[in-house]
């Protein structure tokens, strides 16, 4: 099979596209014949070894997937071979074929094409967790985004919404700007050209309850500055490339909770949830309240231009990877 390998820690460029041997799902696993794979920041971020998790060398960047189940191993009920699913894989997903355990399969509802279920968890999975079980977002609350125009920032613009949030979104340029806009989100901050605390005191004079942060760097400590009481700061990332320093004396002025949104965590611990959450997403998606925005999709051999698109900062919504072309 075909399998894009980063075999060092590196630049995208370092990728290389081999011939592998077929993956064969061992007990508890499925073996899933790739359709497309979504390509996300933290993709990026394991390549260059600066990603919290790090996958043993070498692997195969991607880490959400969709395609069809190709072998089922042993102990595996439920899943029938060419049964259409999406997957978190987490690593792995830029090959033709890709295993994965069962538990972490996930059947595609009817009205989802392919490449809609290719990037559907990555951004909204970790929003709505973050937004629901992290944030405890409350109808009538001020929900602030920052990065609001990537792939999870976008999703988490669309889940406040649907959740019966006020919503602000934050970006960096005016093409951001209008795209969300156009998508009917009115109060959005360019960050080019307008200050964050300043916009905010015209627009959340009350302060904000909730900051979904997946960016980090200093923009974390103006938001901090502009909240109310009892409003809760989710650190999703740090696309940034930078950690911010909060100042824990804005924890106790403003009486805030500072709480961390790791997926990943939440996936492997509390499964039960994970599906719940799922089902929920899946019924906002029938009735149109979120849907994944896909601004450029990739043929297989042009995966490192997908990494380098999403390097770029230049996207709005979601990259991927057509396995299949």
């Amino acid at each position: 099979m075909k399998s894009w390998i980063c075999s060092k820690p590196g630049s995208v460029q370092d990728l290389e596209c081999i011939d592998a041997p077929a993956a064969e799902p061992t007990a508890g696993q499925v073996a899933i014949r790739v359709s497309a794979c979504g390509i996300n920041f933290p993709d990026v971020l394991m390549i260059q070894g600066r990603y919290q998790m790090k996958p043993p060398l070498p692997f195969a960047p991607g880490g959400e997937v969709s395609g069809t189940i190709a072998a089922i191993g042993e102990g595996v009920t439920g899943i029938a071979e060419g049964q259409r699913v999406m997957a978190t894989v987490f690593f792995g997903g830029l090959s033709e074929i890709v295993t994965a355990p069962a538990k972490t399969v996930v059947p595609i509802p009817d009205s989802m094409d392919m490449r809609t279920a290719s990037v559907f968890q990555g951004g909204h999975t970790t929003a709505y967790y973050g937004l629901k079980q992290r944030g405890q977002l409350k109808p009538g609350e001020t929900l602030l985004v920052l990065g609001a125009s990537g792939g999870v920032g976008m999703a988490a613009m669309q889940l406040g919404q649907a959740m019966g949030a006020r919503v602000i979104g934050a970006v960096g340029s005016m093409r951001k700007t209008d795209a969300l806009k156009a998508m009917g989100f009115a109060e959005i901050i360019d960050l080019s050209t307008e200050d964050l605390r300043a916009r905010l005191k015209e627009l959340a004079p009350a302060g904000v309850d909730v900051i979904f942060d997946p960016v980090g760097g200093p923009l974390l400590e103006q938001a901090c500055r502009s909240v109310a009481r009892n409003s809760r700061v989710l650190i999703v990332g740090f696309a940034s490339g930078d950690i911010a320093m909060y100042q824990t004396n804005l924890a106790l002025l403003k009486e805030s909770s500072v709480v961390g949104v790791n997926y990943q965590s939440f996936f492997q611990h509390e499964p039960a949830a994970v599906r719940q959450n799922f089902a929920e997403l899946f019924e906002m998606y029938e009735n149109g309240s979120i849907k994944p925005v896909i601004e450029r999709v990739f043929a297989f051999n042009e995966a490192k231009d997908a990494f380098a698109a999403m390097s770029s900062r230049s996207i709005v919504g979601k990259v991927l990877v057509d396995v299949q072309s």
